[in-house]
């Protein structure tokens, strides 16, 4: 017998599948409903609107990225390689099959209204990326780490639209490359190969 995850965590993996193969704005709750077996009595039980959905997603996505950066942050590598490590994944997401650019990019762009619950679940995550981003740079000893930190992350967003609208296999090596540049510009000694 299988055994069903939690009607919340069985929502939300729908939700999650859903929002990823096509876009927030374009999935209804009717539609999460029917895709996770349940009712709209239970889903709004535990959803109260589809934007508490969609901030629910949003946290759990930036959930899994801190997770991975915590791993990366104690694996005991130095700054430089977590800030690589960092790149190529990002590099990797853009290869995934059906990949339609950054969640939290799309996002913003599906919920433009300043102070709606999304975009400041989207604020949220722009926030922690900036403040992990500042702190490797501090490590590596940069001048400006919270400008470099902006550079690397125009930097990394440009890569997710390319990704989205280019050739997503050229992205990881741009990404690199350019993040490098613009890393080594603002230390003093040289970056580890």
């Amino acid at each position: 017998m299988t055994v069903q995850p939690p009607v919340r965590e069985r929502i939300l993996a729908s939700a999650t599948t859903l929002f990823d193969s096509t876009s927030i704005r374009s999935v209804s709750a009717d539609r999460v409903i029917a895709d996770a077996v349940t009712t709209k009595v239970t889903f709004y039980r535990h959803f109260p609107s589809k934007d508490h959905l969609v901030v629910a997603y949003l946290d759990r996505q930036l959930e899994l990225l801190q997770a991975t950066v915590d791993r990366e942050r104690t694996s005991g590598r130095d700054a430089c390689t977590v800030l690589l490590h960092l790149a190529a994944a990002n590099g990797s997401a853009t290869c995934r099959p059906g990949f339609r650019g950054c969640t939290f990019i799309n996002a913003s762009a599906e919920y433009p209204a300043d102070g709606n619950a999304v975009r400041n679940a989207v604020a949220r995550y722009r926030a922690w990326l900036h403040v992990v981003v500042a702190d490797l740079l501090r490590e590596l000893g940069a001048d400006q780490p919270e400008v470099v930190a902006d550079q690397l992350i125009m930097l990394r967003d440009g890569a997710m639209v390319q990704g989205f609208m280019g050739d997503a296999a050229t992205v990881t090596d741009a990404l690199v490359t350019a993040g490098r540049a613009i890393i080594a510009a603002h230390v003093q000694s040289p970056l580890p190969a």
